[in-house]
């Protein structure tokens, strides 16, 4: 890795990418221009970026190509885009056989109109936390939440909202989380002892979310879909009973996406030849995102070699050192911005963990906190910033799936603010029971 590079040259790139889609986008939002966010779409803002961090490189310009394209072809950003590319694939494909319309039928049925929104925020809650991805749980409610935002004529970003809300829960509390094994594994303890330790914080935060989600929810006329089939509902009701089982997110959706074209063969008018075709489609509703993730995952791997992210962890445990507050209190604090400023730069929640995992561990170390609440604290915060991330998988996802822009999400995600709010509070508390 590079040494002789400034690691504030180094986290440049992401800045600039930043400023060019967030200051475009709300450019054009003060104009009153539809789509606002649109206007530069956000693989285009990425390439400006990608070429100052090659330009801010010391080594050749094929070492730096190298660690360019290692970065998009890593594991994680690959997983992430066959996930894309099948999501979209059936969304397309249950769509067009009237899945969805079938779907929003049945839940408007059984669901009262006041509680449209805190039953979505605890089913998906209940789905991420048996499948242990907040990816896979979105891309297996989404066209359903699309479905019932349009049915029930609730703002799209709303409903996208308590979506992620709901998925960040999940997959903050699952034991089978990626992130939660890197948690555990880079602070040294067991999974149900971090379960507990972030099961008081958790808990606690999606209680207030589900009575905000009271508040906001209004009577509403709902009128399910007259021409529905119900039988139409059985894919989405198997890839939720596939993936709480635990099967392979991939294996999940292609089977929903199987399933749903014989079904919509045997039950309507879906005809065979039909089904490349809408599989492409899905495709390519996925597009940008796609790209993004890829330009994404190279930028990351850049900055990284460049010794950006090493720069973030000496500066933070500098400030911790310097600052006046209790160690325990301090410590803590500075584990939760190191994590979100890791993965502000990766834009992966179990990526960061892993790279700022055994900086945590000693920073854990030297305020005595306990390697369980250390994986908590990880967990939570990058959990926290990867659903309010408009440059992260889970609103891109939702952007592209709900045809918004992910930064109209950002302000609907409920539970990750209030889940910060809470766990920050513990720390306060602490604090003062610790000093009485």
């Amino acid at each position: 890795m590079q040494t002789n590079l400034s690691g504030k040259l180094a986290l440049l790139p992401l800045l600039l990418f930043l400023c060019l889609f967030l200051g475009v986008g709300f450019y054009f939002q003060a104009q009153g221009v539809e789509y606002a966010f649109y206007q530069l779409p956000a693989p285009a803002a990425m390439l400006p970026a990608i070429l100052l961090a090659v330009w801010l490189s010391k080594e050749s310009l094929n070492r730096t190509i190298e660690h360019f394209v290692a970065g998009a072809g890593h594991n994680n950003i690959i997983t992430m885009c066959m996930i894309y590319l099948l999501a979209g694939a059936f969304s397309a494909v249950a769509k067009a056989t009237g899945g969805v319309d079938a779907t929003v039928a049945l839940g408007l049925n059984l669901v009262p109109a006041q509680f449209i929104l805190p039953g979505l925020f605890v089913i998906a809650g209940f789905i991420a936390t048996a499948m242990g991805t907040s990816m896979g749980t979105i891309a297996a409610l989404a066209p359903v939440a699309l479905g019932v935002s349009e049915a029930a004529d609730i703002a799209p970003a709303l409903v996208a909202g308590v979506l992620v809300s709901g998925a960040i829960f999940g997959d903050n509390l699952s034991i089978i989380s990626d992130t939660t094994i890197a948690a555990t594994r880079t602070q040294g303890c067991e999974m149900r002892d971090k379960f507990k330790a972030n099961l008081h914080l958790a808990l606690p935060a999606a209680l207030l979310v589900l009575v905000w989600l009271m508040v906001l929810s209004e009577p509403a006329s709902l009128v399910p879909p007259e021409d529905a089939n119900l039988w139409l509902v059985l894919p989405y009701i198997l890839i939720l009973v596939l993936a709480v089982s635990g099967l392979n997110v991939f294996a999940v959706l292609v089977i929903g996406i199987i399933s749903s074209a014989l079904l919509g063969m045997l039950a309507g008018d879906y005809q065979l030849v039909s089904i490349g075709k809408d599989v492409y489609t899905g495709f390519g509703q996925m597009q940008e995102v796609f790209i993004l993730s890829l330009l994404l995952g190279g930028l990351s791997a850049l900055m990284r070699e460049q010794g950006g992210l090493a720069f973030l962890v000496r500066s933070i445990s500098g400030l911790i050192k310097k600052s006046s507050l209790p160690p325990k209190l301090g410590y803590s604090i500075g584990i939760a911005a190191l994590i979100s400023a890791v993965n502000a730069c990766v834009a992966n929640n179990t990526v960061a963990i892993i790279v700022a995992g055994d900086t945590a561990k000693e920073l854990a170390g030297q305020g005595g906190i306990e390697p369980k609440q250390a994986a908590s604290l990880l967990d939570i915060f990058a959990c926290v910033l990867q659903g309010i991330l408009p440059y992260g998988a889970q609103l891109l996802l939702l952007g592209a799936s709900f045809s918004i822009s992910p930064v109209d999400i950002i302000p609907n995600a409920f539970y990750c603010y209030i889940l910060a709010g809470v766990t920050l509070s513990s720390f306060v508390w602490q604090y003062l029971r610790t000093k009485k």
